[in-house]
């Protein structure tokens, strides 16, 4: 088994309330992983000290075997949707996803087009973001978390306010990554997409995972 994400005895506090408590978990290269749990469970604070959002104050985590805050500021091959993406709302998707593009350098135009294509979007539309439906946004923030091919994608409630083909896409779309070998950490609250999607499922409750 080659894990790809490696949790050691971490934990989290903010002032005098503990969000993770001393947890421990790894997740094997090339499978999508579940995490469940109550809004509040820490599943969110877990996912952004994996991608170096946030600094536990004990423990190790381990992306690639690069310690995180260590020997990375943050995992360079992750793709993440953490909250509601952030999006300028005065500009269309392409040009929100070429501006993040032109940080690293790593894809071009063409590469941007196909993605909107990928996740249902018309990549031709001039239409600001900030007129998009929920469902539009939601799928131009997994277009951007995918868009370098990253080989690790962080995905919180990434089926948020996505209609029933919406919901049937994206699922199609991460059995397909997954095909190519990505590895994918998937928190929702909708049990379908878990029993559908998952190979391992983990639950996360007041900070302790289970």
């Amino acid at each position: 088994m080659e894990t790809c994400i490696e949790v050691q005895n971490v934990v989290k506090r903010f002032r005098d309330q503990v969000v993770l408590k001393n947890v421990s978990i790894s997740f094997e290269k090339g499978k999508i992983h579940g995490i469940v749990g109550r809004n509040g469970s820490g599943k969110t604070v877990l996912f952004k000290c994996i991608c170096g959002l946030m600094h536990p104050e004990e423990g190790v985590i381990l992306v690639n075997g690069k310690r995180v805050g260590r020997d990375v500021d943050m995992p360079e091959d992750i793709g993440a949707i953490i909250e509601a993406p952030g999006f300028l709302p005065n500009y269309s998707g392409y040009k929100n996803l070429r501006f993040l593009a032109n940080i690293r350098r790593k894809i071009g135009k063409e590469e941007i087009l196909n993605v909107l294509k990928t996740v249902g979007l018309d990549p031709e539309s001039r239409k600001h973001v900030g007129k998009y439906s929920l469902g539009m946004r939601q799928r131009l923030g997994i277009a951007q978390a995918i868009m370098e091919d990253p080989e690790i994608l962080i995905l919180d409630e990434p089926m948020n306010g996505l209609d029933n083909a919406g919901v049937q896409d994206i699922r199609a779309l991460l059995l397909e990554l997954k095909a190519q070998g990505k590895t994918i950490l998937l928190a929702s609250h909708n049990h379908e997409d878990i029993a559908a999607l998952c190979d391992t499922v983990h639950e996360m409750d007041g900070g302790v995972l289970e």
